[in-house]
Parts: structure tokens; C-alpha cells; sequence
């Protein structure tokens, strides 16, 4: 009976652990308040736990200035359609985010629109 007791401690201090260190994350770097759309290449998209990440160059004033663009999770993007391959190094897309609230090269994403039309759509959209 004991242990069961402490079976069931352990279980719910670890619970109660994994709620809190994934309540941590937050936006609040990210305005908000507004869209910034971005034209470049992608030069990697990684589909990782517990967000996505893309690279993407942009050229700014005749130079290349790489963006880090945060994603949602890999699962909750597969229930829109996406796969580990909807973006593909050497594309070339137009990336809407809402950008850093600190002025640094990059945001959080929320769509992407390719040449030829077709739409990715972020977790949030």
C-alpha cells in the first residue's frame, strides 16, 4: 500500500513538473500588434520539438541578412497538411511574421505564399 502511495506522489510531482516547464513558453517577444512580410530563399526548415524553425535570406539593401522565423510544433502543423518537406531549402517564398519585439532579424510565423500561389498557414491562422 505504501508504495503505491509513493507511486502515485512520484507521478504527479513529475506531472505537475512537465505542465509547468511547458507553461513557460512565450510569445511575448514576438509584436503582436503587427505583420511584417518578408521575400527570400529558404536555407533550412527544421522540423523540430517543440517549435519549427525556418531560415530564410533575405536580401535588405543589395546584402543577404539571414531571418530566424519560429514556427509551431511539428504536430500541430500536420494537422493542417504540412509535412517536414513543405518548405525545402533553395525555395523561394514570401514569409508573413510578426516580427522581434527587439529589432533583431526575425519572428513568428504565420503564413508563407510561394510563386505560384500556394498558402502555408501557421498553427494560429
Amino acid at each position: 500500500m505504501k508504495r503505491g502511495a509513493i507511486t502515485v506522489a512520484v507521478t504527479a510531482a513529475l506531472l505537475g513538473g512537465a505542465s509547468g516547464a511547458q507553461a513557460h513558453h512565450s510569445f511575448a517577444m514576438f509584436d503582436s500588434q503587427k505583420e511584417v512580410t518578408v521575400q527570400g530563399q529558404v536555407k533550412e526548415f527544421q522540423w523540430t520539438n517543440p517549435h519549427t524553425w525556418t531560415q530564410l535570406i533575405v536580401t535588405e539593401n543589395g546584402k543577404p541578412v539571414e531571418y530566424g522565423i519560429e514556427g509551431g510544433s511539428p504536430n500541430g502543423l500536420a494537422r493542417r497538411g504540412w509535412s517536414s518537406t513543405s518548405l525545402k531549402p533553395g525555395d523561394q517564398v514570401s514569409i508573413t511574421i510578426h516580427p522581434l519585439r527587439n529589432g533583431q532579424k526575425g519572428g513568428a510565423f504565420m503564413r508563407a505564399t510561394f510563386p505560384d500561389g500556394r498558402t502555408l498557414l501557421g498553427q494560429g491562422q
